[in-house]
């Protein structure tokens, strides 16, 4: 079954009306999208690499986890799962540092227009043991801990999600 997404005005606020997943993005409505940046206390960001079968994105760079907020999940409920899908890691709600919440311009990449709102968190996790980083292979093609550099090499070639808000913050924290 697709996954099913509430609806949500302009203002973020939900308009009680709740579609599928790929009709929020044929119509381009309005939905929730949570970012998650998971960062060692060595200042390290879990990083993963986009599948190339995925649709938007292939091959890019990424932050730790990203995804949409299903129908009647709260922002955190969606973070905390997210995490566990794409990166096979366990965090609590408490773990969670809620940094700010963005929307950007309508966007259209092929058939799929993008009218998001990005609830965006970091985890600080005291020890990756990348052991413990189990990939979902349909969405993830590889995974790293990334030092500053690391980081910033990437977005100066632009390997990456273009996430502009979320790096702005990450290398302020980083630094």
């Amino acid at each position: 079954m697709e996954e099913l997404i509430d609806v949500l005005n302009e203002d973020g606020t939900k308009t009680g009306e709740v579609v599928t997943r790929r009709e929020v993005h044929e119509k381009g409505l309005w939905h929730r999208i949570v970012v998650i940046a998971i960062l060692d206390k060595e200042g390290h960001l879990l990083m993963q690499q986009r599948s190339k079968h995925v649709k938007d994105n292939p091959e890019k760079w990424d932050i730790s986890a990203a995804g949409h907020v299903s129908a009647g999940q709260t922002s955190i409920e969606a973070a905390i799962r997210e995490v566990k899908e794409e990166v096979g890691l366990e965090i609590k709600s408490e773990e969670l540092t809620y940094i700010t919440t963005y929307c950007e311009p309508t966007r259209k990449q092929g058939d799929i227009i993008d009218n998001q709102f990005y609830d965006f968190y970091i985890v600080i996790k005291p020890n990756i043991n990348m052991a413990n980083v189990k990939m979902q292979e349909s969405e993830v093609e590889n995974v790293k801990l990334c030092n500053l550099k690391e980081v910033k090499d990437k977005l100066d070639s632009k390997m990456v999600v273009e996430r502009d808000v979320v790096y702005k913050e990450i290398l302020s924290y980083l630094k």
